[in-house]
């Protein structure tokens, strides 16, 4: 093996990341799978891309109301425990919306409860899932590979499990879908109960939660490199990643297919994102993060105008891996640098704080979106999107790029990207 695929998957080499990755990569093709198939079902039911913007509203906004409450939770509880706690939690509400849709007496009320459900539980378990890497990884200097390799899985579920949901819905239906996330809960709770991890230094609670969180956000505030980029997540999740909200109206309408078709589109911004997660997983240097992080916004525009103007699926298609390379990367990098640069004590409320500018502008962008393309079109509306993604880069680039990089070069690589494209 090569030094690069040496620092591909060097975080491997410790024994409780390998049992803990393999455990997620199970359960969130599961996860993948149901996201796919409610957003189908629902479209299905009701064919308006504003009640589709509603869905991703009501799936991810808890996200943003309960998440500072689950970074504290995370900085002063046993992360492990709560990570159980909450993939328990998350099967029992798998399997509810299995049984009702199985009974076939399903109606959308059930399923937007359901969903607020999950967002609810998720935002206490994404800060603490995601603080646990720390102590899943041996050499604290593997840290920045093991969160992109945990992209990573999420991209491989995100390539395998809308593709395996579009089949399934259109031979065995819903129903069996969201068995099968149920069910796929069940690897990534036995993967926690083999882990052998150091006991959690936890610092004795000495303030109210309410001075907690202000805690947080003058350490935030204060932060040249964290501020920025929280900042850019918030916009770029807000403004820009909604637009696969409408990917259900361009599959039929667009695309005039079915479940398979939408299972496809998904599958290859999952292929993409994979392509592009293994890429950020070679590079080491937080300069060169924010320098691609920049770049892809770029491409995630032009991707976005592209696809905005297709009605051949196939063309589509390769658009679509493109547009999961340059978009899906976003969160990722801002992940890992958020990962690194805070203080231990600190990291489970910035990891909040990041779930809140993402997961809190992700459903508001849907709302918006849904609502633009209701009055617009899909088409015109992922459109403008494009254009955003193109100004965002290029208004973030003097908050985001550091002295040691040279402009010049940005300005050159993006214009080497419009040409090619």
């Amino acid at each position: 093996m090569n030094t690069r695929a040496q620092n591909i998957f060097k975080a491997l080499k410790s024994p409780n990341y390998r049992i803990f990755i393999t455990g997620q990569a199970i359960s969130r093709i599961g996860t993948w799978m149901e996201r796919t198939g409610v957003s189908w079902v629902v479209y299905e039911m009701t064919h308006s891309t504003f009640i589709l913007g509603l869905t991703v509203f009501a799936s991810q906004f808890p996200s943003f109301m309960f998440s500072l409450y689950g970074g504290i939770i995370s900085d002063r509880y046993n992360r492990h425990k709560v990570v159980l706690y909450t993939q328990i939690a998350s099967m029992v509400q798998a399997t509810i919306l299995a049984v009702l849709v199985l009974m076939g007496d399903t109606e959308i009320w059930h399923i937007l409860v359901l969903i607020t459900i999950l967002g609810v539980i998720n935002a206490f378990d994404i800060p603490a899932r995601q603080s646990l890497v720390h102590q899943l990884i041996e050499d604290p200097d593997d840290l920045p590979n093991a969160v992109a390799l945990n992209s990573s899985v999420v991209n491989i579920a995100r390539l395998v499990g809308p593709a395996l949901s579009g089949v399934i819905l259109s031979t065995l239906g819903a129903g069996i879908c969201f068995s099968i996330n149920a069910l796929s809960y069940l690897a990534v709770i036995v993967s926690l109960l083999f882990l052998k991890l150091k006991p959690q230094i936890i610092k004795p609670k000495k303030q109210s939660n309410l001075v907690e969180i202000k805690e947080g956000f003058n350490y935030l505030k204060s932060n040249q490199i964290l501020a920025p980029i929280t900042l850019y997540i918030a916009v770029v999740s807000f403004l820009i990643l909604p637009y696969n909200t409408l990917l259900p109206e361009f599959a039929k309408e667009i695309f005039h297919g079915d479940a398979q078709t939408y299972g496809y589109i998904n599958s290859s911004i999952g292929f993409g994102a994979l392509l592009g997660t293994f890429f950020l997983a070679s590079i080491k240097s937080e300069s060169k993060q924010r320098m691609v992080l920049l770049l892809n916004s770029f491409l995630l525009g032009l991707s976005l105008i592209a696809f905005s103007f297709i009605n051949y699926l196939p063309v589509a298609l390769l658009i679509s891996v493109i547009a999961g390379f340059s978009g899906l990367t976003q969160s990722t990098i801002c992940l890992t640098i958020i990962q690194t640069r805070s203080d231990p004590d600190m990291r489970g409320r910035m990891i909040s704080l990041f779930a809140m500018a993402m997961f809190g502008m992700l459903p508001l962008g849907s709302l918006l979106v849904g609502t633009i393309s209701h009055n617009l079109g899909s088409s015109h509306t992922i459109l403008f999107e494009g254009i955003l993604a193109i100004v965002v880069s290029i208004v973030f680039a003097k908050y985001l790029i550091t002295k040691n990089i040279n402009r010049e070069t940005i300005v050159n690589k993006m214009k080497e990207k419009v040409n090619s494209f």
